[in-house]
């Protein structure tokens, strides 16, 4: 990702920061504060996740002075979030964070992500804090049953139209590291599943808690691998608590992800037994094997035949397109058949029968699918 018009050094530590952030930070809004010379860009907003949302932080260096460290500005509902205050009760936290400040390299590339991730662990401190000062039981009841998990982050929102409420985001499954579940993993941050529990917070004249809204959320590239909106969360009985629920979901998430990853050995050995009949693939998704095309012809009729695997493969079978290559339509591009999921198929056959079903299939939709192009040819 290139800089261009921030000093070499700022870019290099905003590089650092983007590149070796354990969160998918992200950047917008550069500019510049240089009287002298507004060319030079040293300000920029920080989009950073936090409790499945984001906060977005303005990063201010000053070019003029360059070996002082940036200034931060916080979001405006955060205005009494003073992370090197004396007020703050983590100490350690505070003085690890002075340190880094009053150490400040401008030559060294790594102290920015340094002090974002001492500010970031100081902002969790500070919401659970908030969350901690409501004046809601059931709240303050969850909270002390599941502090000891690793990870848990939680926030107070509230709006003008919408009642008060409290989010928590509890990381899943931390024993498992996806990653390594996946050979040859090209996820360059840990994939993560979270549980977000929102409870509304108990007015004066409410004699019982309602239910807390829940929802699996991950990372959004572990959607090759598996997607949590095929999960079925458990249902949520009267008087349960966070720590009572979390166990049960957290084991049917753990064997599903294990059969998701046994899946890709599935589709795998389906594609080669595909081989046998189209011969090797034109090109193939290696990792996940999602995705893969082959060139067949039919007589003197030669197409493409594109094959899209889901998660739920074999239950769900695999969706087709034909495309092909001799026919173009009037936009000069290939004539491409609708997506096909009706042709023989059961998830109790072995792959080397589903193989050979779907080329009997194929072999017959070869001959709709060529009147089908000719026919797009004559309407031109």
């Amino acid at each position: 990702m290139a800089f261009e018009g921030l000093p070499p050094l700022i870019a290099d530590q905003l590089h650092y920061l983007l590149n070796h952030s354990p969160d998918s930070i992200k950047i917008e809004n550069v500019w510049s504060g240089n009287k002298i010379n507004p060319k030079i860009l040293d300000r920029f907003t920080l989009v950073i996740p936090y409790c499945l949302e984001t906060i977005k932080w303005d990063v201010i260096y000053n070019s003029e002075y360059p070996v002082d460290p940036p200034d931060f500005v916080f979001g405006p509902d955060d205005e009494d979030f003073m992370p090197c205050s004396a007020i703050a009760p983590d100490d350690d936290q505070i003085s690890l964070l002075k340190k880094a400040l009053s150490e400040w390299d401008n030559e060294d590339s790594t102290r920015l992500l340094v002090i974002v991730q001492g500010l970031r662990d100081q902002y969790v401190a500070y919401q659970r804090r908030r969350v901690g000062q409501i004046d809601d039981d059931r709240v303050k009841f969850e909270i002390s049953t599941v502090l000891t998990r690793k990870g848990i982050e939680m926030q107070m929102a509230s709006g003008v139209d919408k009642p008060d409420e409290v989010k928590f985001a509890v990381p899943l499954v931390m024993d498992m590291n996806i990653n390594k579940m996946v050979a040859g993993c090209p996820w360059k941050h840990q994939q993560k599943i979270y549980l977000q529990v929102v409870y509304p917070i108990l007015r004066k004249y409410e004699s019982a808690p309602s239910t807390p809204r829940l929802r699996l959320v991950s990372s959004s590239d572990l959607k090759a691998l598996f997607s949590v909106e095929d999960v079925k969360l458990p249902p949520w009985m009267d008087g349960m608590c966070l720590a009572e629920y979390l166990p049960h979901l957290e084991e049917t998430l753990e064997r599903q992800i294990e059969e998701a990853v046994s899946a890709i050995d599935l589709r795998r050995s389906f594609i080669e037994a595909l081989t046998l009949f189209l011969g090797r693939p034109l090109e193939a998704d290696p990792t996940f094997c999602r995705k893969a095309t082959f060139l067949t012809a039919s007589g003197q009729f030669t197409f493409m035949v594109h094959f899209f695997f889901s998660a739920q493969f074999p239950k769900q079978q695999p969706t087709l397109m034909l495309q092909s290559c001799q026919h173009l339509n009037q936009s000069s591009v290939p004539v491409k058949s609708n997506l096909l999921t009706e042709y023989p198929w059961s998830p109790r056959w072995e792959v080397g029968r589903m193989a050979e079903r779907l080329c009997d299939f194929l072999t017959d939709e070869a001959a709709n699918f060529k009147k089908y192009c000719n026919e797009a040819l004559l309407q031109h």
